[in-house]
């Protein structure tokens, strides 16, 4: 299936029937007077949050959602049927945007969720409504109002607990594939990870959601590479894993292109913990680790961890920082108290591994 994470929809509530101009009119009943019934109230537009959905590619198709009409009143007092609602169903986590794709309308977290995106008109009055001692015989009935249309955004960014960041080809998917089993392409050159990718990793008998994102690089937040559009998916982790190819040119640099990249992006990401990680150690001789994580240390004021996805070495370590900064979040959303970001815990989404 194709990830889709941002539809434009067209969305038009349904009018309300028209009310009903009618007389009764029965033998032997010489003044029946007037009997016409109201109109049904128009369908609304709904939209919910269901198990089982990741991506917003059913809208990717189809844009335009119009809920049916009401019924129009009858004679004999008789009300018109209600219009049916209609129902967008999206996966957890996405967002409601107005067309300008900036004033939020809803942010669904949870399964079951929903909001009300278009009221439906009220239908109109029978002429039933207009009798009074003075008129006895009214000749008027109201039209059904028309029901409320808007253009939306919906903006899906998954449930993580903790996000992998880093350049491409830093080894993000070979980590993700050994702890949990999620089963990422993995390859030997830039960008093989083209949207983003969910694997739970178990520790125990605590579990968390691990979210790799296509790499940044140098000017992604100006739309350079695959941009920044991904970094919404890690806004609502716990924490942040960066990992920094220990084998590269450069991993100092490396590091602060992705720290201005994540700044450049803004959101609160460049303030979300963050563990930094040199990776693929295994291929470099231990002297030379040392000396490349000496100079990391000195120049950017943060001792990094060494890793490597292939071998598993340091990974242990790495999953236990990363669970208890997710346990950490955990206990302050239960206290009432998290100043880390938004969201919920993820539902598992695939079988996990355990160190």
């Amino acid at each position: 299936m194709k990830f889709l994470d941002r539809a434009k929809v067209y969305v038009r509530a349904g009018d309300g029937g028209n009310g009903c101009l009618s007389f009764r009119r029965e033998k032997y009943i010489e003044y029946g007077g007037p009997d016409g019934g109201d109109g049904g109230r128009g369908g609304d537009v709904w939209v919910e949050a269901v198990d089982g959905l990741n991506t917003l590619i059913d809208y990717r198709y189809r844009q335009h959602f119009k809920a049916p009409r009401g019924g129009h009143g009858m004679g004999k007092n008789r009300t018109g049927a209600g219009g049916r609602p209609v129902v967008l169903k999206v996966p957890v986590g996405t967002q409601v945007f107005e067309e300008d794709e900036e004033t939020p309308i809803a942010d669904l977290t949870e399964v079951g969720q929903r909001v009300l995106l278009a009221r439906g008109g009220n239908g109109g009055f029978g002429n039933t409504r207009f009798k009074s001692s003075t008129n006895r015989a009214p000749r008027r009935a109201n039209p059904g109002e028309a029901g409320e249309e808007r253009w939306i955004w919906l903006r899906l960014k998954l449930i993580a607990d903790a996000g992998l960041v880093g350049l491409p080809n830093a080894g993000k998917s070979t980590f993700l594939s050994h702890v949990s089993a999620a089963r990422p392409k993995i390859a030997d050159y830039p960008f093989t990870t083209l949207n983003p990718v969910l694997g739970v990793v178990r520790r125990g008998t605590a579990s968390f959601v691990l979210a790799d994102i296509p790499g940044l690089i140098e000017g992604a937040h100006e739309g350079a590479g695959l941009g920044d559009r991904f970094l919404g998916h890690v806004e609502r982790c716990a924490v942040l894993l960066h990992l920094v190819d220990a084998t590269g040119e450069d991993p100092v640099a490396a590091y602060r292109t992705v720290r201005a990249e994540l700044a450049g992006y803004g959101r609160g990401l460049e303030e979300k913990a963050e563990i930094v990680a040199l990776n693929k150690t295994d291929a470099l001789a231990p002297d030379d680790l040392d000396g490349i994580a000496a100079r990391f240390a000195a120049e950017t004021g943060v001792e990094p961890l060494r890793l490597s996805g292939v071998s598993g070495a340091g990974v242990d370590t790495a999953i236990a920082m990363v669970a208890d900064a997710v346990n950490a979040r955990r206990e302050a959303e239960k206290a009432g108290t998290d100043t880390s970001g938004e969201g919920d815990d993820a539902d598992e989404t695939a079988e996990g591994w355990t160190p």
